[in-house]
């Protein structure tokens, strides 16, 4: 059914693995779409209380695929490909169930984004968590701005998504962008262990209480994802993110220019 994730149910439990390990699981078309199909497909489902996502082989998710942006061959509609990134983020936050990121290596860009999304974040020790779009003349997507007002405000939002700046674990559960930190190679145990914790708990009523608190918002969430979607555009057609991507794929700095 999917070619580029991995949706298993147990019971209870369901579990969402990103499964482009050839490319740090960064998202192409492709992945976005099968991402937010799964996530709706959660949305109706009663039975499964708990939702893990993590990534196969080296990292969570590097972000967007930049390789396939500037692919001569295959490139990426961004219209298209903003119809379903706010269509997963919009899901993921709607889902009726907890949900855990389960973060090894790399979270970055639109992957950072979908770890803010979660309701527990796991990571370990050395993971890299980065909300870098700005780095290639982007803005946040996939309700990136939403998720990190949500968790740490407004100023901070600001100040860490105009920065762009690499985090370890230690340092993004300083901020309140982690809820766990545990040693490299150990999330998989950690998330289990919650799991444990959260099915034997009265988690009905603690899916109620996320649903009265995210019910509240969600006109909200909608405001960000047609506007980021809108400011996503216009930057794809800037020279700084022309620059931005041209300079990512030559291994160079980038000279931006404001325009």
């Amino acid at each position: 059914m999917y070619t580029t994730i991995k949706l298993s149910i147990d019971g209870r439990l369901a579990r969402l693995m990103l499964h482009r390990p050839q490319s740090m699981n960064a998202m192409d078309d492709v992945m976005m779409k099968e991402i937010g199909d799964a996530f709706e497909s959660l949305k109706s489902n009663q039975d499964v209380q708990v939702l893990i996502i993590q990534g196969d082989g080296k990292a969570f998710s590097a972000g967007g695929d930049i390789k396939k942006m500037v692919d001569p061959d295959s490139p990426m509609d961004i219209e298209k490909v903003m119809v379903d990134v706010s269509r997963l983020a919009k899901a993921l936050y709607e889902l009726p169930q907890i949900t855990i990121a389960s973060i090894h290596g790399a979270a970055a860009g639109l992957g950072f984004s979908m770890a803010l999304g979660c309701d527990f974040i796991v990571a370990e020790e050395s993971s890299k968590l980065a909300m870098n779009f700005i780095g290639i003349g982007l803005v946040p997507d996939g309700a990136g701005h939403f998720f990190l007002k949500e968790r740490i405000g407004v100023p901070k939002a600001k100040q860490l998504i105009w920065s762009g700046e690499v985090m370890n674990a230690g340092v993004a559960m300083e901020r309140g962008l982690v809820d766990q930190v545990v040693p490299d190679g150990t999330a998989g145990q950690a998330t289990e262990a919650l799991v444990e914790k959260f099915l034997s708990a009265p988690i009905a009523a603690m899916l109620a209480s996320k649903k009265i608190l995210h019910e509240q918002k969600i006109a909200e969430l909608e405001n960000v994802l047609r506007m980021e979607s809108e400011m996503q555009v216009a930057m794809r057609k800037t020279k700084d993110h022309l620059e931005g991507i041209k300079a990512f794929v030559d291994k160079r700095k980038p000279v931006f220019i404001g325009e």
